[in-house]
């Protein structure tokens, strides 16, 4: 029996998923992001997603053989780890377990956890890829100075566009309109009012103004039109980049799997895949197989050194199947 954890900002899930490729059961917990709420969170939210997985499959954590915790912020400051790698020694009662950022779930599950690049684009915005054992990542260096092409990203563009149009500095589109809209705007300078006072400049509410962005484009507003082409663009160089430091050879196939809501702007995929093409002509743009708590349970198989068969995972894929294929915001 193995166990997936996926952290994340808004919620934790885990799964069991036995030998056989049956998901034997699921549990959800609060968010287990301890930036904001001190580390003693992690402990907390494990304890009580792992109590409530083990219970619904009528087990202990003494019967889970490996298990795997994708954790957000994990790696991100250097002096919490020994505090991570240690937590989950205290919720299970043993050592049969690994952690490592949440990114690794999304990479496991999108692809099956078999070499290839991952590029998420959700609120924020990184790379994870394997190969022959060695694991890369780029990018993810926060919406204060990085998250390029990510859903925050997309949006502060979005807002910069919208002052200059009000000043007259950028001829006025659609996305103009939008705003106002949205945002319910009785003047063009109740932005500033809106973003850093109402809501105190909080990183998921900006970027859910990607959106109006996204709309505006379809409106036929170039300036949105652009900065999603641009956002495409630049999470295709986050996956060059990432193929060039795993080292895959020139005549090497690489598999590409995207996870994350930004995708779901068709302009945005679009820039990315013509992007990619141009780059490097052996990309291959694959649908996600799994989701990323389900890909964490496979990342724990295969550390265990017990990966499971092709008849398994297709029984799994079966059983768990993606409801959409751009799955999880980071």
């Amino acid at each position: 029996m193995f166990l997936g954890v996926d952290g994340g900002g808004t919620k934790t899930a885990f799964c069991l998923v036995d030998r056989g490729g049956q998901v034997v059961a699921r549990a959800q917990a609060a968010s287990s992001y301890y930036f904001s709420h001190g580390i003693e969170l992690v402990e907390r939210v494990l304890g009580e997603g792992v109590d409530a997985v083990c219970a619904a499959a009528e087990l202990t954590p003494a019967d889970i053989e490996y298990a795997f915790f994708g954790l957000p912020g994990y790696g991100e400051a250097a002096r919490d780890l020994p505090v991570l790698n240690a937590t989950p020694r205290a919720v299970l009662g043993h050592d049969r377990y690994a952690c490592d950022n949440d990114m690794v779930c999304g990479w496991a599950g999108s692809l099956g956890a078999v070499d290839g690049i991952n590029v998420i684009s959700g609120t924020g915005s990184m790379t994870y890829g394997e190969r022959l054992g060695r694991s890369v990542r780029v990018g993810g260096w926060s919406e204060m100075f990085g998250d390029e092409g990510s859903a925050h990203w997309i949006a502060i563009r979005g807002l910069n566009a919208f002052s200059r149009m009000g000043d007259g500095r950028l001829p006025e589109g659609p996305l103009a309109e939008v705003f106002r809209r949205h945002l319910d705007l009785a003047s063009d300078l109740d932005v500033i009012d809106v973003v850093h006072n109402q809501w105190q400049g909080d990183r998921g509410r900006i970027a859910a103004l990607s959106r109006s962005v996204a709309e505006a484009a379809g409106l036929g507003d170039e300036a949105a039109s652009a900065i999603l082409a641009e956002a495409g663009r630049e999470l295709a160089l986050l996956v060059e980049v990432t193929r060039e430091r795993l080292e895959f050879g020139p005549d090497e196939t690489v598999p590409v799997s995207c996870s994350g809501g930004t995708f779901g702007a068709d302009a945005v995929l679009e820039a990315f895949a013509t992007e990619l093409k141009s780059r490097f002509t052996h990309y291959e743009l694959r649908q996600p197989l799994y989701e990323p708590v389900v890909g964490a349970a496979l990342y724990a198989a295969k550390i265990a050194g017990i990966p499971l068969g092709r008849p398994a995972l297709d029984a799994l894929r079966m059983a768990s199947g993606i409801s959409a294929s751009r799955g999880e915001d980071r």
